[in-house]
């Protein structure tokens, strides 16, 4: 009948080159290319609706009425932290991590707080009611308020979504939900992309937030396709660190909030409990005067945070020395060992150097450059940096030492850590002398080396004696 909407049929995409196919081929008849066809869910226009109509107005900038964007808390402050200050609504976020990481567990305990005082819905695709209801019972939440529903069908959740009309909804996970038009299994790319795009649709149409859990891959990123970041505000990470006690969220993307925040969390019997001070479990719990180890001062997002830094520096056997770093850009390692023989007079062509940053934090920052040299240096020289000194600066190709942003809050967090030392650059260095801690100002990083070498201390080693 004239004017009556049609049914969604499947098309195939090149991804290349925008084609469209009635069938999948191998190659597109478009752009030629290979294996770039992907299938899609599309739906014609009525008949009677002419292309292009519509209510949208175009307007000027300024006439944009502005407001601050509500936020509604998750009951933990360092989820809030990494979400920038609690969850939008209509925003929909995406939680990865490995399984076992706990994705379920603070989700769980974020739904049973809000729910509290808002509609909170929890689709469970992977797991059953009652295995959800034994890890509440397990955590002691309270769960009287909770909506929860076992479904994998994407036009049922939605139903359900418009009937309840939630505050929150949790998608656990996107990976097994299916939309009954598509013709393939649930997981595939096009599955996953279109449930997520309705899902999306329907957070902003009912101002919910929506929080999609997500697999992630061998290499530790988000499974499906890529434009799933796209379509979702925030995508979010849950990873443990070497003491598996512990677990990190960190931002990959927030329209909301910086990407350079992390939520620390203490895995416990009764769920995750939030590490207020992290920089206590990134320190090392020795206080033996070990080579190639010294602390630095991290800015993450709004709060500084104090890991240690390791460094190993051996001679080579191979005509090709290694260079591997965990948790830091191979690359800028490579540059600052340049700069260090160009710079400082100190040559480690023929030594594998091998670098690592403690509890698994990333380094994003330049901040550790000068941290990093030092490390190489007490390897190389097998000579021990006091534990009570600490540094940070970032090291130019010309061998100066920049200054850092919030360099005052750097400091001031280590020491009230009780280090007593600071190498840092001259430009952060406060104009008042803080309480109990020596202030090494460096212009160069010749400078940070000679204090360095005058400073270390001989390590003794009983098992070559």
């Amino acid at each position: 009948m004239a004017g009556s909407s049609k049914k969604p049929k499947t098309v195939f995409r090149c991804k290349d080159c925008g084609t469209d196919h009635s069938k999948w081929s191998g190659q597109c008849s478009g752009c030629g290319e290979w294996n770039t066809l992907v299938q899609h869910l599309s739906v014609a226009p009525s008949r009677n609706t002419p292309a292009g109509s519509g209510d949208s107005q175009v307007t000027t900038l300024d006439q944009v009425a502005r407001h601050s964007i509500p936020r509604l808390s998750t009951g933990l402050v360092e989820f809030d932290r990494v979400l920038g200050g609690g969850m939008v609504p209509g925003s929909t976020l995406v939680l990865g991590g490995f399984p076992g990481a706990g994705k379920s567990t603070l989700l769980l305990q974020s739904a049973c707080h809000v729910a509290d005082s808002e509609v909170v819905l929890y689709v469970a695709g992977e797991e059953s009611l009652e295995q959800i209801a034994d890890r509440a019972h397990r955590l002691q939440l309270r769960t009287d308020m909770l909506r929860v529903v076992a479904e994998t069908d994407i036009t049922v959740i939605t139903s359900i979504m418009e009937r309840e009309r939630p505050a929150v909804v949790i998608v656990d996970s996107i990976q097994v939900m299916h939309h009954p038009d598509i013709d393939s299994l649930a997981g595939n790319t096009t599955q996953v992309r279109e449930c997520a795009n309705v899902l999306s649709r329907f957070a902003k149409r009912l101002k919910s937030t929506v929080i999609l859990v997500g697999h992630i891959t061998k290499s530790e990123n988000l499974a499906g396709p890529m434009t799933l970041n796209h379509l979702v505000d925030a995508t979010l990470m849950l990873s443990s660190t070497d003491d598996a006690r512990y677990r990190i969220v960190r931002s990959d993307k927030n329209r909301f909030g910086s990407v350079a925040e992390i939520g620390v969390f203490a895995m416990t019997g009764t769920g995750m409990k939030e590490v207020r001070n992290p920089s206590a479990i990134f320190l090392s719990k020795s206080n033996k005067e070990l080579p190639g180890s010294i602390v630095t001062v991290l800015w993450e997002g709004s709060r500084p945070l104090l890991v240690e830094l390791q460094a190993l520096v051996d001679q080579s056997a191979l005509g090709n020395p290694r260079r591997v770093t965990v948790g830091i850009d191979n690359t800028r390692v490579a540059m600052l060992l340049a700069v260090l023989n160009r710079h400082g007079g100190i040559a480690v062509h023929d030594q594998d150097v091998y670098v690592n940053v403690v509890g698994g934090i990333r380094v994003s920052e330049p901040s550790a450059d000068l941290a990093i040299l030092l490390s190489v240096l007490s390897s190389l020289r097998d000579r021990a940096i006091p534990p009570d000194v600490f540094a940070f600066g970032e090291v130019g190709l010309s061998g100066e030492v920049r200054p850092c942003a919030n360099g005052q809050e750097r400091i001031r967090e280590a020491a009230k850590h009780g280090f007593k030392t600071a190498i840092v650059p001259a430009a952060n260095a406060p104009r008042e002398p803080v309480q109990g801690l020596k202030i090494v100002p460096v212009n160069t990083l010749q400078e940070a080396l000679d204090w360095a070498l005058e400073s270390l201390t001989p390590c003794r080693h009983p098992t070559r004696d």
